[in-house]
């Protein structure tokens, strides 16, 4: 039994392409020198003895920008497993639809972050369902997760045919050895793994817990900038591949997929991870979110919040996302006489918050790092009487909002509540109270100032 990994490292490119349709361009990186062929995808013969297999992350006649696979030059082929599948239970990980007509959705809701358990738990048995919405059978819609994670997937691997998955940490470290390569990820970090990726987690820094987004449509993509132009907010750049990185290990082995909402466990004689060199534009990435550089207003007036927009997925519908991931980072507030919190309102996007740390200029108490909230689509929301009074009254100097990143995870789909989150999670059963005291201020005998 042996392995083999190259020096540590990510690929760094300016083209991206599984988030810039357009441009064509592959990744390649080999872990034995001149494993990858050259000039073809599948010759007669692999060097070193290796099998030739593609991995498909669109239809064979999608349009060429659009096109995306990867050529895996591997030890074995993935087709080979010593049992055929059969079903297991993971009853806290839950697939759209799922919808409890005893479960309310309607309304506002706020969560004090999950506790870590007494029990150990991995990536797979940690995952804990909060929404879902859509339908995974039709492959539109998504849900979240939050992860619990106490230990490390030990000859265990997993793969999702569902979906693609954005995962945000929150808490701890974590490596995920994938097919492709180990992608290192901490909190103020987010790895996007792909539909059909095998992949392993271990616990680097533990527990850890953090977000998952479970992305059922089209993937996710850079959005346009439209008039901003060709800089600010994510650059393609920042988006970081694995090298090749290879494990030639026999061992009894467990490989759990994901398929159709319900999951399923196969076993093999050795590690799945063994792609010994690979090229194409299929992959798996890390972005680290302290790099995105946030717009705004430079004299009045407060833009949409799309302006935050790291990644959305489309849908069929031009300018309705499947998903958006927004992120609520430091930066300058300079705006004069504007009320500078997101203001009141109700959206046909269903929104679900997470705090990675700090707080939150909405919603200065309660929304603890770790938390989450949902305000579903059409339910108005805004910032609590605190923010509203303090924005309101306060003296407008340009402002820097230090110590502060949350996300939001929105969707042009109701997200339905999961058992776990209505009756397990801790819910702040009070959240709505923090609107109460928002009095009528109206004097209709007053003269305009």
């Amino acid at each position: 039994m042996t392995s083999q990994t190259p020096a540590s490292g990510l690929i760094r490119d300016e083209n991206i392409n599984a988030y810039m349709p357009g441009f064509g361009n592959d990744f390649e990186t080999e872990a034995l020198p001149e494993a990858l062929p050259q000039g073809m995808n599948s010759p007669q013969k692999c060097a070193y003895g290796l099998y030739a297999e593609q991995l498909s992350g669109t239809p064979f006649t999608a349009p060429r920008g659009q096109n995306e696979r990867t050529w895996c030059y591997r030890i074995r082929p993935s087709v080979r497993h010593t049992s055929r599948f059969s079903r297991i239970d993971l009853p806290y990980w839950k697939s759209a639809p799922n919808i409890n007509p005893d479960t309310l959705s309607l309304g506002q809701y706020r969560w004090s972050p999950i506790p870590h358990a007494d029990e150990p738990l991995t990536f797979i048995t940690g995952m804990r369902t909060m929404t879902t919405a859509g339908d995974v059978n039709t492959q539109v819609g998504m849900a979240t997760h939050v992860y619990l994670i106490t230990e490390s997937m030990q000859d265990e691997y997993f793969y999702s045919a569902d979906s693609e998955m954005l995962i945000v940490p929150q808490e701890g470290r974590l490596r995920f050895c994938t097919e492709l390569g180990i992608i290192d990820l901490e909190p103020k970090e987010i790895a996007i793994l792909p539909r059909g990726m095998v992949f392993r987690v271990e616990v680097v820094d533990g527990p850890a817990r953090g977000f998952v987004c479970e992305n059922y449509g089209q993937k996710f993509d850079l959005p346009g900038r439209g008039p901003i132009g060709a800089n600010c907010l994510a650059n393609p750049r920042d988006f970081k591949t694995p090298i090749a990185a290879f494990e030639d290990r026999d061992a009894d082995s467990r490989v759990v997929v994901k398929w159709g909402g319900q999951f399923h466990e196969t076993f093999i004689d050795h590690s799945p991870l063994d792609v010994v060199a690979w090229h194409g534009n299929y992959c798996a990435c890390k972005y680290d979110l302290r790099t995105f550089s946030p717009v705004g207003a430079l004299l009045f007036d407060h833009p949409d919040p799309s302006i935050f927009t790291v990644l959305t997925a489309p849908s069929g519908v031009e300018g309705t996302a499947n998903i958006d991931f927004v992120l609520f980072r430091e930066r300058w507030m300079v705006a004069e006489d504007t009320f500078r919190p997101p203001w009141y309102h109700k959206n046909i996007m269903s929104e679900l918050m997470g705090n990675i740390y700090g707080i939150y200029d909405a919603k200065p108490d309660g929304f603890a790092p770790g938390g989450m909230s949902l305000h579903n689509m059409m339910i108005p929301h805004g910032p609590d009487n605190a923010a509203f009074e303090k924005a309101s009254n306060t003296e407008l100097k340009p402002e820097f909002l230090d110590n502060t990143m949350s996300f939001m995870i929105e969707t042009r789909f109701p997200q339905h509540l999961t058992d776990f989150a209505a009756y397990d999670a801790p819910v702040q059963d009070d959240y709505i109270d923090c609107w109460d005291s928002l009095d009528k201020k109206f004097d209709g005998t007053k003269e305009v100032e």
